[in-house]
């Protein structure tokens, strides 16, 4: 019974809509991330502090395993999109499960609470939703893979990132290649996730504060405290 809420909980995760605008993403390619993507990748590992209503989070992120989706984070926390913002979503019961924010609209009061959730960062530039495709580092590969699951017979044990406890990892819809600024912090080990979901870093400190987050709760603000090199091209390490 456990092993099936726990994918009745991972099915609420991949079927939540991120965004409300239909968008060409990414397919499968490795020619995607560093230098195609148009988001900056982080070369490196980089400290990220969350100021949060119930206390203070440190996130260590892996630039090395997941380059453009820290990278992405990093200049999401430059640009102030996570300020302000709402944990829109947080499961715990049955079992504990994931704490989700990001959504830049939840930094708007007048934003309707069924609407919470659905957001995308939306590039000044351009106007239009920041995607990125989905980044999955596994051992015995030079490069990371983009914009493919990876859940195949011993694939999911070769992830350099897994979903374990204090694991942060992007949310997104149903498509692969959909994330863009919702992250998620695992509350227990998520095998079930894993190879799904794109991890690119861990909680290092403040794990008893993200235990006590609820749902409706702030993230105040989310400032780079270490590291955060960021680089355009595809010498991201």
């Amino acid at each position: 019974m456990p092993a099936v809420r726990s994918l009745l909980l991972a099915l609420l995760l991949v079927l939540s809509p991120l965004g409300l605008v239909a968008c060409a993403a990414p397919g499968p390619s490795s020619s995607y991330g560093c230098g195609t993507s148009g988001v900056p990748c982080l070369k490196g590992t980089a400290l990220v502090q969350l100021t949060t209503s119930k206390g203070t989070v440190e996130l260590s992120l892996d630039g090395d395993a997941a380059p453009l989706t820290a990278g992405n984070f990093v200049d999401l926390v430059r640009r102030g999109a996570y300020n302000g913002t709402l944990f829109h979503r947080v499961v715990k019961e049955p079992i504990p499960f994931v704490v989700q924010g990001g959504d830049p609209q939840s930094a708007n009061p007048n934003t309707p609470v069924d609407l919470l959730g659905t957001g995308s960062f939306i590039d000044p530039t351009s106007g239009q939703p920041r995607l990125i495709p989905l980044e999955l580092s596994l051992d015995g590969e030079a490069s990371p893979r983009y914009g493919e699951i990876a859940v195949g017979p011993g694939q999911q044990s070769r992830l350099k990132l897994q979903h374990e406890r204090g694991a942060l990892a992007m949310a997104r819809s149903n498509d692969p290649n959909s994330a863009s600024a919702q992250f998620y912090i695992a509350l227990r080990a998520l095998p079930e996730l894993d190879g799904r979901y794109a991890v690119f870093g861990r909680v290092t400190k403040g794990m008893e504060v993200v235990d006590r987050i609820e749902q409706g709760d702030k993230l105040i603000s989310a400032k780079l405290l270490q590291g955060g090199t960021l680089v355009q091209d595809n010498d991201a390490n």
